[in-house]
């Protein structure tokens, strides 16, 4: 037996296996998954025959939507930006020029205007932000920042969502959060997404994140044509490992960045010209995508936050508390979280991360020259 019913713009089918002595009474049916929307989704009251059991051997539920509603597309879908730093408002930038409607938030209002002067609308609060998109993202500072302008009960953007909307949350964060969020979310009704992203300031720019995406697989896909914009969007698995895929990836470049800038002391030390040695080591096994990015920056003394030090204290600072957690011991880490933390200490925290050149010049008492 199937029964198509419409709730809202849902086109519900319900396909009932009942044995011939099987009765439904009245009441209410809860479908917990919608094919891509959120769980959990009451449609209530669903049915009411007499002639049927309350007894259900098994349910099966496909969506279809009037006018392709589910489509991501700027037509149907509205979006929220919280966060217009550095990488924010590059990846932001990208949605407005496809045509998306666009409303931001950022506390410091100045720094959203220019998304402003795109075409962005702006909002004084995420809970404002929430009332109108289907869809959320956001790209702030540190986990408490994700918890404010996300959970937040008075002014969260979590607070003012509609059901059936989501959360995107790309800022690096703790992977608990993440599930935390995701569980809030499901309560109204909503779904959530970790998606951090690596690639610098330059990827933001250039539209060629890396995106680590954790959550219902059914909803990132959904999600993949506002996600292609920004980059290339990988699937990690359920909420929170996303993060779990971004902290790892820091773990990778930090290590990497300890290499290089101990690689770039060690050459100018022997006396080669440094410039032409890193342009040598870029084809061979030593070349990295932090080579790349960042090796003519460290030579021209170029600190300019692409991402800040500040930032990258707190990503290994998480990913030590998780090593903790999970009875690892990484000592490159560690030791590259101290570097970075003696910048911070030097009051370089607000420089970007091939600063990491000053703490080994420290160390070693020189000091290279500028190209």
């Amino acid at each position: 037996m199937t029964i198509q019913l419409r709730i809202g713009y849902l086109q519900v089918k319900v396909k009932l296996q009942l044995s011939p002595q099987d009765r439904i009474s009245g009441g209410g049916l809860q479908i917990y998954k919608l094919l891509s929307l959120p769980p959990p989704i009451t449609l209530q009251p669903l049915l009411s025959i007499s002639s049927f059991s309350p007894i259900l051997y098994a349910i099966h539920c496909s969506v279809a939507t009037a006018a392709a509603a589910e489509v991501v597309s700027p037509s149907s879908t509205r979006l929220g930006w919280i966060g217009t730093g550095v990488m924010g408002s590059s990846m932001c930038a990208h949605l407005t020029k496809a045509g998306y409607t666009v409303t931001v938030f950022n506390r410091t209002l100045s720094k959203a205007q220019p998304l402003v002067d795109m075409g962005a609308r702006l909002a004084n609060s995420p809970r404002e932000l929430a009332s109108q998109p289907n869809i959320v993202f956001s790209i702030v500072g540190f986990p408490s920042d994700v918890r404010q302008v996300l959970l937040d009960p008075e002014h969260g953007a979590l607070s003012g969502l509609r059901p059936g909307g989501v959360l995107v949350d790309m800022t690096t964060s703790e992977p608990s959060l993440a599930c935390e969020i995701s569980a809030a979310a499901s309560a109204k009704n909503c779904a959530s997404i970790d998606a951090p992203v690596s690639g610098g300031d330059r990827g933001a720019k250039n539209g060629t994140l890396a995106i680590f995406a954790g959550g219902d697989e059914a909803v990132v896909n959904r999600l993949s044509p506002v996600f292609s914009l920004m980059g290339k969007v990988n699937y990690m698995g359920p909420s929170g490992k996303g993060q779990y895929a971004k902290l790892a990836n820091q773990i990778i470049i930090a290590s990497t960045m300890v290499g290089l800038v101990e690689g770039i002391i060690y050459a100018y030390k022997a006396g080669l010209n440094v410039a032409s040695f890193l342009e040598a080591i870029s084809t061979g096994a030593a070349g990295s995508k932090s080579l790349d990015l960042y090796g003519s920056r460290i030579l021209k003394r170029d600190f300019e936050p692409g991402f800040f030090v500040n930032h990258f204290v707190k990503d290994l600072g998480i990913c030590l508390k998780e090593c903790q957690s999970m009875g690892l011991a990484l000592p490159g880490l560690a030791l590259a979280q101290q570097l970075y933390l003696s910048l911070k200490a030097h009051g370089e925290g607000n420089l970007g991360t091939p600063a990491l050149i000053l703490a080994l010049e420290r160390l070693n008492n020189v000091t290279l020259p500028a190209i």
